[in-house]
């Protein structure tokens, strides 16, 4: 496996901050409750950073969690079963503003999960997605109305966006090679 850093960490988080200011900018006139809503796994730790963001730029944000797990249409398909994370929405989501939140848009699947998820809550007033990298091109007809970085990539290579430092790597947005 071989990798390319495409982003350091201070430009990832000068990616989230752009985040952010979009997000704000959007929903500066709303009287509305807005939530942000992280799929698990790497979109939780983005929403955590765009929740203090935006309280950063006045703007309140209630903050949950989402697992999609059992909604993946390659649940069956897999060899191992999957983790499965906790759910938590500390909130009605009936007409609620909600931002879903995730690390990558890359095949629109994930996304098309969280919505079928996020359902099963309530009814929201609106839902808008939120990336911090679009790769473009998705097999759905999904896409990102926030967006951090647009990255155009073959479809062989992988984005993996590394919140926190990991031995040998540091924090930020790789392209990585699976395929050597």
């Amino acid at each position: 496996m071989t990798s390319l850093q495409l982003f350091d960490a201070e430009q990832m988080m000068a990616g989230v901050r752009d985040l952010a200011r979009q997000i704000a900018d959007h929903f500066a006139a709303s009287d509305r409750d807005i939530a942000l809503v992280g799929i698990h796994q790497l979109g939780v730790p983005l929403a955590r950073l765009l929740h203090e963001e935006l309280s950063k730029l006045n703007l309140k944000t209630e903050f949950g969690m989402l697992d999609i797990t059992m909604y993946r249409d390659d649940i069956g398909t897999r060899s191992m079963l999957p983790r499965i994370h906790e759910t938590v929405i500390p909130f009605d989501v009936n007409d609620k503003e909600i931002i879903l939140v995730d690390d990558v848009l890359s095949t629109g699947r994930t996304i098309r999960a969280a919505l079928d998820a996020l359902t099963d809550y309530g009814r929201p007033g609106l839902i808008r997605l939120a990336v911090l990298v679009d790769r473009g091109e998705p097999e759905f007809p999904i896409r990102a109305d926030f967006v951090g970085f647009d990255v155009q990539l073959p479809a062989e290579r992988k984005v993996l966006v590394n919140f926190e430092a990991v031995p040998g790597m540091d924090a930020g947005i790789f392209d990585v090679n699976w395929q050597k």
